[in-house]
């Protein structure tokens, strides 16, 4: 069994052909879709976050929105970019949305990805202190904001206060028991993977992560998630993690979808630089028939040792298109496989 859900990047573009083509329309979209994703028993609906960007970019105004418009689906984010947040204002955030969404909320956070902008977290008002780099800071920051979703006090009262204080030090309000335990960290690397396990962060593997051995990406993966179980075990969290991966997967069922994906030319691993240094690796897409696709994707080492799959869907299709995408697979694909 897996849980499986949608991850939506929210592109919009004025484009003729595209049905995403104001931010507007990115933000109402997203939520009809996560309300259509319930409807068809999806396990989760996720979104990217990227600043300076016609994309989704301040996610808890969407999360809260989705949480009011649906009862039982899992709300989250892959990922929130660290270097831009201030984690005791997110805090707040992030407890009024689990708050909203009554324990829903599944945030995943990282250093980010390469940006729109040149050190687009410093027009935030963010910068790292000497000797420290934007990853640096971006762990910081993490800390920081998990240090204070264990909901202890921290801040001394005014002795003359607005309204009445409890007794002793004040923790940051809303508070949302739990949340602390439902927290994931975007790894690209096997290190960064071992440091989420040892903070006690559920791990998010996305359709890229750094070249550490020149193996096929998702044999890297599968790698990096044993690893990462190894450090959460040597770290001796009593509770069980959780692991989710990424993958563009269309099955196709019908012209729409041959249309659309039935080229097949991104069905092998790419190679390229991150950030204009960093060799990474980046996952093939699966787009094929039902029968042929549940073969291919038993050979997928990582989504094997994963127990969440995220399914990146093509948004500015519109939302009954992407529908249909989700559904595909959870009708003729997952049963296939034993995740449903």
């Amino acid at each position: 069994m897996k849980k499986i859900g949608f991850l939506s990047f929210g592109h919009w573009t004025p484009s003729p052909h595209s049905q995403t083509r104001t931010a507007a329309d990115a933000l109402l979209q997203s939520i009809e879709l996560a309300v259509a994703a319930e409807q068809l028993g999806a396990d989760g609906a996720y979104f990217r976050v990227h600043h300076f960007a016609r994309q989704l970019a301040s996610p808890f105004p969407l999360l809260a929105a989705c949480a009011a418009r649906t009862s039982k689906i899992e709300l989250g984010t892959a990922v929130i970019d660290m270097r831009y947040e201030n984690p005791l204002y997110m805090a707040e955030d992030a407890g009024a949305a689990d708050l909203i969404a009554r324990g829903r909320l599944q945030l995943g956070i990282s250093r980010g990805s390469p940006e729109q902008v040149i050190d687009g977290f410093r027009h935030f008002g963010y910068a790292p202190p000497e000797g420290m780099t934007d990853a640096d800071m971006a762990r910081r920051h993490t800390e920081v904001f998990l240090d204070v979703l264990r909901g202890q006090g921290f801040a001394k009262p005014n002795p003359r206060p607005m309204f009445p204080n409890p007794p002793g030090l004040l923790r940051l309000e809303p508070f949302s028991d739990g949340l602390r335990e439902r927290i994931w960290w975007g790894a690209a690397t096997n290190a960064t993977a071992e440091w989420a396990a040892k903070l006690g962060m559920n791990l998010q593997s996305s359709t890229l992560k750094i070249d550490e051995s020149g193996k096929p990406f998702h044999v890297q993966q599968a790698e990096q998630i044993r690893l990462y179980r190894d450090a959460w075990k040597a770290a001796g969290h009593a509770r069980t993690p959780r692991v989710s991966v990424s993958r563009s997967i269309f099955a196709l069922v019908d012209d729409r979808d041959r249309g659309y994906f039935g080229g097949g030319s991104e069905d092998s691993d790419q190679i390229g630089l991150l950030g204009g240094a960093e060799r990474a690796i980046f996952g093939r897409s699966y787009a094929a028939e039902p029968d042929v696709l549940i073969a291919q994707l038993k050979q997928d080492e990582a989504i094997a040792e994963a127990d969440t799959l995220l399914l990146t869907v093509p948004n500015q299709l519109g939302v009954d298109y992407n529908a249909h995408v989700i559904e595909a697979i959870l009708k003729h694909v997952a049963p296939g496989l034993g995740w449903r």
